[in-house]
């Protein structure tokens, strides 16, 4: 009994000497109205019909933040507009920050004296909304094919626009840096050296992405980034409703419908990967430079996606759950942006295009872009494939060589390109 009061009275003790906040609310944050980046920065573009500066800050239009907010205000709005203290951060607000600290890279804490919230406001409403904007968004602008004719649609894309008949898909995997998370021990540790997630994505011929998986630890640097991400699995299970093999254009030869990556992928029945080696036949020097050019679209759409949001030009200082959560709002708004607002936000001279003489002009993303925050991964399988993935590859590289399927400025540009 005698101890119990004991513990009791220093319980009472430490509580009475515990330290007391000094204040509520920081006196730099009680002008918020006045003073913050939303109220006053913001509002001011707006009044000004600044549409210039509006996409620098926000990297989107005063019309699609109108939209956005009002997607996600029934998922942000508090049921009282003040407390007794101070009032509530509005949805718009809330909208503001994520998009700015998405857009700038910049650290929380200067998004904190920006608009004026507490830190650790900041940090909460960051992750909130990265999350709303990825329930809101991602079953219309991000569906993942589950038809024949939805794979055959893109296929078609492909073909019209790139010259690469019955591919679904470009796809590549980046590791996203991220700072060391606590008592992780390996598990998101490279083999470059770095902290990362893994973000393993497929792209369709408008730079959209038709399938991400994130959160892979950065430990998984070769084999295991590819079997253990969804697509893999499902690409191994033969669960993802591809359609059945189809005539190549102009010819009766019929090829299985495939997907294109480069070096570091397998080669697999439905998954083409350039010839390895500089001692290529002309043949084979071809099929590399065909496969390039429909691979170059998910390098242009990792590329806009660093390019357009800065997050990604360093390590991202966030454990690795709301690491997770900034990159699928960034997935999400990027397709959002390639549809709606595709003259601001991905104009024709920003990704790569071709000349007549098939010759590469380097978009301007490639300009400002630092890919600190995105790294190459790793080979993700085996460089021997099958007997039937190389008859595969084999039936390609002769199309590509035939009347039907060449290009004209093709040998050309194989010729020169050897040569240098």
């Amino acid at each position: 009994m005698k101890l119990l009061i004991m513990l009791f009275l220093f319980w009472t003790i430490y509580r009475q000497r515990k330290r007391q906040r000094k204040f509520w609310v920081r006196h730099i944050y009680q002008n918020r109205l006045k003073q913050g980046d939303y109220h006053n920065l913001i509002a001011e573009m707006r009044l000004m019909d600044d549409e210039e500066a509006h996409v620098r800050y926000l990297r989107v239009t005063k019309e699609t933040f109108d939209v956005l907010c009002r997607l996600v205000a029934p998922y942000l709005q508090k049921r009282r507009s003040y407390t007794n203290k101070r009032p509530h951060i509005s949805p718009g607000e809330q909208l503001a920050m994520t998009l700015r600290f998405l857009a700038s890279g910049d650290s929380q804490t200067s998004i904190s004296y920006s608009f004026r919230v507490g830190k650790a406001s900041v940090c909460h409403i960051i992750y909130k909304t990265c999350c709303v904007l990825w329930k809101v968004l991602h079953k219309k602008y991000l569906p993942f094919p589950s038809t024949e004719d939805e794979w055959k649609k893109i296929s078609h894309q492909f073909w019209m626009l790139w010259q690469f008949p019955n591919c679904l898909g470009a796809i590549d995997g980046k590791h996203v840096r991220i700072q060391a998370p606590n008592n992780s021990g390996s598990m998101f540790f490279n083999y470059k050296g770095t902290f990362s997630i893994v973000l393993m994505a497929i792209c369709d011929a408008h730079y959209r992405f038709i399938m991400v998986d994130i959160g892979e630890g950065g430990k998984e640097s070769d084999g295991g980034v590819f079997s253990n991400c969804t697509f893999g699995q499902r690409l191994m299970e033969q669960s993802l409703q591809l359609p059945l093999p189809n005539a190549l254009p102009g010819t009766s030869v019929v090829a299985p419908y495939v997907f294109v990556g480069d070096e570091a992928f397998p080669l697999r029945p439905d998954l083409l990967r350039p010839f390895p080696g500089s001692n290529l036949s002309e043949k084979q020097s071809v099929f590399n430079y065909r496969l390039s050019r429909a691979r170059r679209l998910i390098e242009n759409s990792f590329g806009i996606l660093a390019s357009r949001f800065r997050i990604y030009r360093q390590p991202i200082h966030s454990s690795p759950a709301k690491v997770v959560a900034y990159v699928k709002a960034t997935i999400v708004l990027h397709n959002y942006l390639r549809l709606h607002e595709s003259h601001v936000y991905c104009p024709p001279c920003f990704t790569d295009r071709e000349d007549n003489e098939g010759n590469i002009i380097n978009g301007e993303w490639r300009d400002n872009h630092s890919s600190l925050g995105l790294e190459r991964i790793g080979r993700t399988g085996s460089n021997r494939g099958s007997w039937e993935a190389d008859a595969v590859r084999e039936t390609y590289c002769n199309y590509f060589v035939s009347e039907e399927g060449s290009l004209p400025w093709q040998s050309h540009h194989v010729h020169r390109t050897t040569y240098n």
